[in-house]
């Protein structure tokens, strides 16, 4: 009786060494797979832990509704981040225009400044040091606690004849 115990419970490779290793070899996988699978889950958020799992459902229908939803909420995430780079793109263009209407606005104050200069300096004496325009340009130093430029005070030079 002890014998048709040991052949039942065990089959009939019950003895068998090769095939106990291979058992040990295929449970200390499934629990370090159990184990990852445990750590992942703790590791990751909800969306994630969905793909992680694999679910087992009753009917066809059932995987359908699931996969269904899912198709769903990953359509909402594309729409909302479609909806977010068009609005940032929007605002991108915005601050675009912006800033070459600045450009354009200073390019012409900055034309009309340079005409201003031309027509002017022939209206400064010539004894004046304000008569090299560019003398005056490299002797001008930016200051960066006042925010502007230090220009040298116009002086006349007064030439005495003997």
């Amino acid at each position: 009786l002890q014998m048709l115990e040991q052949q039942v419970v065990g089959g009939e490779q019950a003895k068998n060494k090769d095939l106990k290793e291979k058992h040990k070899r295929r449970k200390k996988y499934a629990d370090e797979r159990r184990r990852q699978l445990v750590a992942a889950l703790q590791e990751s958020n909800e969306d994630s832990s969905e793909q992680i799992l694999l679910n087992v459902y009753d009917s066809i229908q059932e995987e359908v509704r699931a996969k269904s939803k899912l198709l769903e909420k990953m359509q909402e995430k594309l729409r909302a981040a479609e909806t977010e780079i068009k609005d940032l793109q929007m605002e991108f263009g915005l601050e675009k225009t912006d800033y070459l209407s600045t450009i354009r606005r200073q390019e012409r104050d900055l034309m009309l400044c340079q005409q201003l200069l031309d027509q002017v300096q022939s209206l400064v004496r010539r004894d004046c040091n304000y008569s090299n325009l560019e003398k005056i340009r490299r002797e001008s130093v930016w200051d960066e606690e006042s925010s502007c430029w230090k220009i040298p005070e116009p002086v006349i030079q007064k030439t005495y004849l003997p």
